[in-house]
Order: structure tokens, then sequence, then C-alpha cells
């Protein structure tokens, strides 16, 4: 063996180890495969190991999980004097999540990466029974997931403490601005000490998400990793202008191409979803609705079978738009256009994961016109019109045909499907429950792994 000299230079670190993770960390995020840091886990990760606040604007599926558990993991890891006089492992780092699959999510995420932490994780979250959580609060963790409702039962319960919480996440603020969740969240913020890190997350950045950011955070660095409000530039859109009462019918003409081999359909509410899901499979298209009526065993189910591959089409409403992260997402199909345009964002970032390209196709009928006015706005692009299809007679579109228009960036390669064949785009590629509004009528228009991948959970 070679033995170094005092004057031997070593080769610079590389990587995830550049970032002045600690080794244990960097054998788990071997052992899952991930060997490069995305954008926002390199700018974030020795801002956060400084202990400083961050405010981080990010799409989803650039990897921000990994951004900020990483460094909790690394902090919570240093030897504590007192830990030992402790009766039980207090709740040193809190995250709250909109939703029960993204806490979820963030959980596993915590697990997988803090193997040898040598730390303990609890998620938190409402639509199943409290006892076992209750249990697990008992026995003492390091962090807690949780989404607000059930934090704030938990806390009123008397199970959960966070006078020594250390670090605070708030993730996918906009979310929760849209869910309804603020008011919960600053009942939060004001039962956690003063002198803390404080971590908020958004893809999108509205004043209200402006002013909440600086109620809570002190002197935050700010990551911003894609422009505000813009969608993935490896994703491919269209848009088909349908009848309302064709939408269906052009569904199964496009899953006709078997291209279309793990698709997500969002529709706007949860009775359009299961009419959707049930009317695939009668037809013979394996499908499965997923929404916050569902229970959560229901959603589990039916998202391990959309996973697995045994589920071509997984119909969702926009609580599925965050927090899912199924590898090989093909096409995302708004079945429904959203009546808030963020929601666009967020739905067809389901596709197009750890660097893969993909593709968003979207219906509008008549009375959507306004709502892809609102989304074009925001996303500083108009979505290319695919008119040669059976249905286009009957949507009378009162907009003619655009030549065909790329977005910026990989998803211009003029691969795969255009118009010519009716199942592309003339791009050339080709809460929970009430709280959210499922199920109810449209609201107003808003204006406002494996082996070298990037980490992108």
């Amino acid at each position: 063996m070679t033995q170094l000299s005092s004057t031997t230079t070593l080769p610079p670190a590389t990587g995830f180890a550049s970032l002045g993770l600690a080794a244990p960390l960097l054998r788990a995020l071997a052992a899952e495969g991930y060997l490069e840091p995305t954008p926002i886990q390199a700018q974030a990760i020795p801002v956060l190991l400084e202990g400083r606040d961050l405010l981080g604007c990010a799409q989803t599926g650039t990897g921000k999980t990994a951004a900020f558990a990483l460094p909790i993991l690394q902090r919570l890891s240093q030897p504590r004097p007192e830990a030992s006089r402790a009766k039980r492992r207090p709740i040193r780092a809190l995250v709250l999540a909109p939703t029960r699959e993204l806490a979820s999510q963030i959980n596993d995420s915590f697990a997988a990466y803090g193997r040898h932490a040598g730390l303990v994780t609890s998620v938190v979250f409402g639509g199943v029974g409290q006892g076992p959580q209750v249990r697990q609060l008992q026995r003492g963790s390091d962090i807690l997931v949780a989404t607000p409702g059930r934090l704030l039962d938990l806390i009123g319960q008397g199970h959960v403490h966070l006078e020594q919480v250390e670090v605070f996440v708030l993730d996918e603020a906009d979310r929760m601005l849209d869910m309804g969740f603020v008011r919960d969240v600053r009942k939060v913020v004001a039962l956690l000490p003063a002198r803390r890190q404080t971590l908020l997350f958004s893809a999108t950045m509205p004043r209200d998400i402006e002013a909440l950011a600086a109620s809570i955070l002190n002197a935050p660095a700010r990551i911003a990793v894609a422009p505000v409000a813009t969608t993935a530039e490896k994703i491919a859109q269209s848009v088909y202008f349908v009848g309302r009462g064709d939408k269906g019918a052009l569904f199964r003409h496009l899953l006709r191409n078997p291209e279309l081999s793990r698709v997500l359909a969002f529709t706007r509410t949860k009775h359009g979803a299961n009419k959707l899901a049930l009317q695939l499979e009668k037809d013979g298209t394996p499908a499965e609705a997923i929404h916050g009526n569902k229970s959560q065993s229901a959603r589990e189910k039916a998202l391990a079978s959309f996973k697995s591959g045994s589920v071509r089409v997984l119909v969702a409403t926009d609580i599925a738009a965050r927090g899912i992260d199924v590898d090989g997402v093909t096409h995302v199909v708004n079945f429904d256009l959203p009546n808030v345009p963020e929601s666009y964002v967020h739905r067809i970032g389901r596709t197009a994961r750890a660097g893969a390209e993909g593709i968003a196709i979207s219906f509008c009928d008549a009375e959507e016109r306004p709502f892809l006015a609102d989304i074009e706005r925001t996303i500083r692009l108009a979505v290319p019109v695919v008119a040669d299809h059976p249905f286009s007679r009957a949507a009378a579109s009162s907009r003619p045909p655009m030549p065909p228009q790329r977005p910026t960036g990989p998803a211009a390669n003029g691969n795969g499907h255009g118009n010519s064949n009716g199942y592309g785009n003339s791009q050339g590629r080709g809460r929970e429950g009430v709280r959210n509004g499922e199920g109810r009528a449209p609201a107003k228009r808003r204006h406002t792994r494996r082996s070298g991948r990037s980490l992108s959970a």
C-alpha cells in the first residue's frame, strides 16, 4: 500500500462528498444509488449546514426533500450531553407537509438517508386512526413529519410537545395556502421556540407566501433553481379543444397508443375521478381513482398498483398533484383543466422526473377557455394546439391551430409524436376532502433509483 507523504495533494471531493456531508449519510446515499446532487441540493445543503434559515423556490421533482433532510440528519446526529438524561427522545425537527402522501414520502426519505444516523423519525396525518401514531410518539422521535390538522389535534391532547424543536421545515407552502392551512401553520409556529432554524419551500411565491416567509424566517438565504411558475423544460405540452361530452371518448382514443403506458390523469372533482376510472375499467383499461374521500389504505393500494404497473391509468384530483413521486410516468393528462393556474404546473410536474422527459396533454372545453388563458399567462407560453383529432369539430374552436412551438430546453428534440398520429402534440415530441375544494363547483379563477442518478426525492 502506498503511503501519503506530507506533501501529497488529495483529489478534491466530488458529488455529495463535496457538500460537507458526514460519512454515514454518504453511505446511505450510495446504497440508494445517488451520486450527484441536484442543483437545489448543491445550493441548499452547505447553507443549511451553517445553520442559516432558508427560503427555497423550486418546482416539484427537483430534489428538495433531500436538500433539507440531509442537513437535518447531520445536525441531529451530533451528540448532545443532555440527551442521556432525557426520559425519551424529544422532537428536535418538525416538518409540516400539506398532504398525507407527501408526509409519508418525506418520512420514508428520512428513514432511507438516515439509516446509519441512529435517529428516529415518525409521521402523523389524518384519515387513519391515531392510536399507532400516538404509541410511536410515546416511544420518542427525533424527527416528526406531520400534516397540520392531525398535528394540532395531537398537541391539544398532550401527545406532542414542541418546546425542544431546533429545526422547522414548512414544505409546499403555496399548497398549504391553497388548501386553507395557513392559519393552522401559524398556530404551530406560535408553539415553537423562538430560537430555531426555519426552512420554507414553495414551488411558487405569491404575495401571501412572501408575507408568511417574512414573518417566520430570520435573514434567510434565498435559493431558486427555476423561474417561478414555469414548467419543467423537459415536458412537451399540448392542448386538445374538445366538447365536454367527448372528453372520455378522446381519452380512450389516445389510450390506443401504447406509448401512453403509465398515465396520471387529473379531474377537477372526486365524482369525476371515480366516473372516469370506472369507465376506463369497463373499456378494458386498468385504472384506479385516488382522492380525498378514499381511505388511506385504498389510496395506498391504488398508488402501489400504479407504481407496479398493474394499473395503467391513475385518475386523481389535485390532492395527488404533489407528494406522489412515481418514476416513469409517461404522460400527464389534464382531463379537466385546473381553475388555479399554479396547479397546472404542479400537475404536469408529475412527469419528467429525475431527468427523464415527459408529455403533458390537456383537454379544454368551451367553459375552460378562461382557465387555459390564465395558465398560459402563468407559464409564459402558448400551449400548442392539436387540431387533428376525431372530436375537433365538436369543439368548435374559436382559436386557430398554432404552428409548432416548443418550450425552451431539451424537450425540443424532435423525437416521437407530432400531430400526424393524433397522439402527441405540435411540439414534435412526441385538505384533503372538503378543505381543498374537491367535489365542489369550480372556484373563481385566481390570478395570482439507481446507478448514478441524481437525487430527486
